[in-house]
């Protein structure tokens, strides 16, 4: 795989992710009782529990993809 390629497929990673967390962040907050009442059936959690764990998890989602997607998008475009 040459840098032109790895290029355009860490573009295509980099926003299905991003796609993914912004539908992530609309469920959150368009649906948000739906979504707490989904997930208050498998786990026994506060609003508030619920609330953190969501944003912790995006945080954590977002870090991710800023780590393993965006960073050497960057290194590769500064390359060359």
């Amino acid at each position: 795989m040459n840098s032109g390629e790895l290029k355009e497929f860490l573009i295509y990673c980099t926003a299905t992710n991003y796609g993914i967390l912004l539908v992530w962040f609309g469920i959150f907050t368009i649906a948000h009782g739906w979504f707490y009442r989904l997930h208050s059936r498998w786990f026994k959690l506060s609003p508030d529990q619920f609330d953190a764990f969501q944003y912790g998890g995006m945080a954590l989602y977002k870090i991710g993809i800023l780590l393993f997607n965006l960073a050497p998008l960057l290194a590769l475009l500064f390359i060359s």
